[in-house]
């Protein structure tokens, strides 16, 4: 299956298709784009209208300015017919005004029924002769002199009259805009209630919009040799005006002879008209055969097309869903992705490239393989929505390459592995079936805006190798704002000093206790140290959250899972250290004299950290110097209060 994208259509490939390229080449269009359909019209019919209102306008100039400056109906009798019907008014030319009105014209006029109805009635009164009779009569006059009885009688009426007749094939003018025009002219000078209500709408943009797209669309005919040629198919005929700065944003493949529309893109003018579909066969473009083409062919061919862009199309026969508002799923990508690298995108042009902890906004899950989604930030310059690997799929190509991986360097070590016992063979045997869960591959998490309340600040922790400077920074922050910054209490099973006091230094407890609080998760970090075991709780930090302060914290890494498992909310920032050089310069400032092989390591510690554990990043400072990273760090922990961040939505729920 080929496809192409020309002209704000794509090329989509996939299988053994000689040619992956995409090319986007947009169609140039006026400033504005407009959506025109088709239609079949008689030019008999618009000569006989032409004529009509030609002797109207040669009426009016006889008559002179009469009726100029008076909104009255019967100074004007296409206002006359317009107040009576809907259907016979301006752009009506059931009878011309010399003609005396025939009896079903009388009969448009609902309260003229209503009239004769009284007459016929009042005269039957007059003939009864028991009291009972000419009561009820009496009561059906009353309620025929209502008001509230003649409105419902003139809109059941109207209505009736309506399903009555039988739709025209054509329409009965194409200067509706003109019309428009004149009927406002009569009412320049009107003071009159209904005249104001009158001038109002028709000065209304939206109803001068209306009546531009009627004339549009009036004047154009469908030619007849489009529908002959295929006899038996139902067509439809589209026009899209493009603007310049829009593409059409729809994806095209070959289906044996047939070019089909295989996609439509969110912003697009596609999307936008809604007269594309999915499954539409595009039969012309231009008067164009395209039938038989091969995608590239199209594409080659709607480069040199400019402006107004007509399909003759049969529609698909699929049965299309509902429509239904889709809501705007918001996502961090956990993985990087360059769509020139992916083999499988169905269009690489329309591929969104992103990195690992960038916000994407995803606008369309149609296709479950490939979303349709926005990068974060990038909505006013990303005129068409890119395509992403759906979650599902992500998941299942990312599996496959982590076993293809696995049993590669299993294969690679069946030259030892036969010295190895038994437990250690099924060892690797465990952890190689771990890696075929879905659930254990990072794609995407959902993400919803959270902003802080002013009482309870989110604990922020610093993460960083050692002498990335990430213990200073926090060491200074506490010193100069103690009212503001804090640490938790950590907890120990060792026996208090004699200047320790239990909840200030440590919270000082038993080991069996420390041990049962441990197996219930109530510990961010724990470890053993000289035979005593120490740890940060929960609690702990809950405690500076809930006093007002910010809790200040330094963890390894492994303990960010945890973390974020929590209801503590944290924003977690992390100190890179900069280049080998740099850092040794900056530790020499604190009479460190670290060798080449201890900075090296702490750059690698940096990046294993950086890989492994990004995705829980929420902001990044490399400490190139103290002062600038100091400020920073300042700034980002102030922007909590002022903006509002990307939390998972599951810390919402």
């Amino acid at each position: 299956m080929i496809t192409s994208h020309m002209n704000g259509f794509v090329q989509e490939a996939s299988g053994q298709a000689k040619s992956h390229r995409e090319r986007a080449v947009d169609c140039p269009g006026d400033e504005s784009s407009l959506v025109k359909a088709p239609h079949s019209g008689s030019s008999a019919q618009m000569e006989r209208i032409q004529h009509y209102q030609e002797e109207l306008r040669k009426r009016r100039e006889e008559e002179g300015g009469r009726g100029k400056h008076d909104i009255d109906p019967n100074a004007s009798l296409r206002l006359k017919k317009l107040s009576q019907n809907p259907k016979v008014g301006i752009d009506n030319p059931t009878f011309d005004s010399k003609e005396k009105p025939t009896k079903d014209a009388l009969t448009l006029d609902p309260l003229a029924d209503l009239e004769e109805w009284l007459t016929a009635l009042k005269w039957a009164q007059h003939c009864l002769t028991d009291a009972q009779s000419q009561q009820d009569v009496e009561l059906t006059m009353q309620l025929l002199s209502k008001e509230d009885f003649r409105n419902a009688f003139t809109i059941y009426s109207a209505v009736s009259l309506q399903r009555s007749k039988v739709s025209p094939n054509s329409p009965l003018t194409a200067q509706a805009e003109d019309l428009c025009l004149e009927v406002q002219k009569i009412l320049q000078s009107s003071q009159q209630k209904e005249g104001l209500e009158l001038k109002a709408l028709l000065t209304n943009p939206q109803f001068q919009a209306l009546m531009q797209a009627h004339d549009c669309v009036a004047g154009q005919e469908m030619p007849e040799e489009n529908v002959t040629q295929y006899v038996g198919e139902t067509v439809k005929l589209v026009r899209l005006e493009k603007a310049r700065d829009t593409p059409l944003g729809a994806t095209v493949r070959n289906d044996m002879d047939s070019v089909v529309v295989s996609r439509v893109v969110k912003g697009g003018a596609a999307e936008s008209s809604g007269l594309l579909s999915e499954g539409d066969e595009i039969l012309e473009i231009n008067g164009v055969s395209i039938r038989g083409k091969h995608v590239n062919e199209v594409h080659d061919l709607l480069q040199q097309m400019h402006g107004t862009l007509t399909f003759l199309l049969i529609p698909s026969s699929q049965i299309k869903p509902a429509p239904h508002r889709q809501t705007v799923m918001h996502v961090r990508a956990y993985f990087d992705y360059d769509p020139s690298d992916d083999p499988f995108v169905p269009c690489r042009e329309l591929g969104l490239s992103f990195q690992k902890g960038d916000i994407l906004h995803v606008i369309s899950q149609d296709d479950p393989n490939w979303w349709q989604a926005y990068r974060d930030g990038d909505e006013d310059n990303q005129p068409l929505a890119g395509l992403i690997p759906g979650k599902s799929f992500q998941q299942q190509r990312e599996t496959l390459k982590k076993t293809i991986t696995d049993r590669t360097r299993e294969q690679q070590g069946k030259i030892w592995s036969a010295k190895k016992n038994k437990k250690q063979r099924k060892k690797n045997a465990t952890v190689f079936s771990k890696t075929t869960d879905l659930e254990d591959i990072l794609t995407y998490e959902e993400m919803s805006l959270y902003h802080q309340p002013a009482n309870r600040k989110r604990p922020i922790a610093l993460i960083g190798p050692t002498n990335s400077g990430h213990d200073e920074l926090r060491r200074r922050l506490l010193s100069i704002e103690p009212e503001k910054f804090a640490v938790a209490v950590p907890h120990t099973t060792r026996t208090s000093r004699i200047h320790e006091r239990n909840g200030r230094e440590y919270h000082f407890v038993s080991r069996p206790a420390f041990e049962a609080d441990l197996g219930t998760g109530k510990y961010i970090e724990s470890g053993e140290y000289g035979k005593n075991l120490y740890g940060t709780s929960t609690d702990s930090v809950r405690h500076v959250i809930n006093s007002g302060r910010i809790c200040m914290l330094s963890l390894h890494t492994r303990s960010l899972q945890v973390l974020r498992s929590s209801n503590l909310k944290p924003y977690v920032i992390f100190i890179a250290p900069p280049s080998q050089e740099r850092l040794r310069t900056l530790l020499a400032t604190e009479g460190k004299t670290p060798k080449p092989e201890e900075l090296k390591e702490v750059i690698e510690k940096a990046r294993e950290m950086e890989h492994n554990f990004g995705h829980f990043f929420d902001a990044t400072i490399v400490n190139m110097d103290p002062e600038p990273a100091f400020y920073e760090l300042r700034r980002l922990i102030e922007k909590l209060d002022t903006e509002p961040q990307w939390v998972p939505t599951s810390w919402l729920c």
